[in-house]
């Protein structure tokens, strides 16, 4: 049997969907997108939440914003308050990198499909979710169109289209910006929703000041698990993306070994940091089960590790696979200030690994089916 690697390159179908369900892939991408709302509707409320929190500290200093004004045209003002209102803030933040993501998205895949004259590939929407859902709210919108680009003609497009690359479009397109836009992507701060006002992501206050510095901001575990704290737009909720796994788990469509994986690497790493005191940088001193609320560990491992084109396709690969991730996202954190959150960079890993896991699995159990027939003939 083949490796994922060849197929890709050669233009050829890919196996992997014939080998992990039956489910057509439209059908597959539309319970995605189902999964995805919990981690959707979490950020448009958070964000919200956030933006109001900031407004909050700033008090009269507090700038004058389109969005503010849009929602006292609606009624739904600062002084009403409310899940409602914190929910349409965040939208008014999330809906134009939407839509700017969307528009590109779906464009270059017009134009790659009417030069190649094939219908248009399924699975954009989900890339786009995935894409916009792991930005910075305050991402200018040419950056936003500039990953979103890149992400659609290099991480899928110019491979073949869906099912032909070896690595998460999303993230390609998230890489491309954290590298040719570091400042602005994973600076301090990386949140400023409002202008003058110095927000950082929970993790970053964590590994800068320790626990007792999150503590002192006011953020407890629980907090994290629910996704009250400064984030991304659509990781900072474990809840959220427990539900999308659930969701997708139920249906068969991603590996409940690459989600526990993920976990099992990340909480043994962890551990390993914690009781060998390998530093005495604050980030060093962060709990294992911080880890796994802290940042986008929950979201990767669901929603971005179990991508069924750039995962193993083996179970014993897609074990090897998740807790490779999970590993690096905690050794990425505490020995790369650069990058905090290290969910991206250690999915991408665990993408370019995973041809050849899948090679030495599928070896090791040829091997051993080779080796019960000769025993047996014995």
């Amino acid at each position: 049997m083949s490796t994922r690697a060849p197929e890709a390159f050669a233009h050829r179908p890919p196996l992997t969907l014939q080998l992990r369900r039956r489910l057509e892939l439209p059908g597959v991408m539309s319970w995605v997108v189902i999964a995805l709302v919990p981690s959707v509707a979490m950020g448009l409320w958070n964000t919200g939440h956030q933006a109001r929190v900031a407004i909050a500290r700033l008090g009269a200093q507090a700038p004058p914003d389109w969005r503010l004004a849009m929602l006292e045209g609606l009624g739904l003002g600062l002084a009403e308050g409310g899940v409602l209102s914190e929910i349409v803030h965040g939208a008014l933040y999330v809906a134009p990198l939407l839509f700017v993501a969307a528009v590109l998205a779906y464009a270059w895949e017009y134009l790659f499909a009417r030069a190649r004259h094939r219908l248009m590939g399924p699975g954009t929407l989900v890339t786009v979710l995935i894409f916009t859902l792991l930005l910075p709210p305050a991402t200018p919108l040419w950056q936003c169109g500039l990953g979103i680009s890149f992400a659609m003609v290099f991480g899928k497009l110019i491979f073949g289209g869906t099912g032909r690359n070896f690595l998460n479009p999303a993230l390609t397109g998230l890489a491309f910006l954290y590298f040719s836009f570091p400042t602005h992507m994973v600076g301090d701060p990386m949140w400023p929703l409002i202008a003058g006002y110095a927000g950082t992501t929970a993790y970053a206050i964590a590994a800068e000041g320790g626990m007792s510095a999150l503590a002192a901001a006011g953020f407890t575990w629980w907090d994290a698990f629910l996704g009250r704290v400064p984030g991304l737009l659509g990781q900072t909720s474990v809840l959220a993306a427990l539900i999308g796994a659930a969701v997708l788990i139920s249906r068969r469509i991603a590996s409940w070994r690459i989600m526990a994986g993920v976990l099992v690497g990340a909480t043994a790493m962890g551990l390993v940091f914690n009781s060998a005191q390998l530093g005495a940088h604050s980030a060093f001193t962060v709990p294992w089960h911080w880890h796994l609320v802290l940042g986008g560990v929950a979201f990767g491992a669901v929603f971005v590790a179990t991508d069924p084109v750039s995962a193993p396709m083996t179970d014993p690969g897609r074990w090897i696979y998740g807790v490779l991730i999970g590993v690096a996202v905690v050794v990425i954190r505490l020995v790369n200030p650069a990058h905090p959150d290290g969910v991206l960079l250690a999915v991408l890993l665990g993408n370019l690994c995973a041809p050849l896991i899948d090679h030495f699995t599928i070896r090791l159990h040829a091997r051993k089916h080779a080796y019960r027939r000769s025993g047996s003939g014995a």
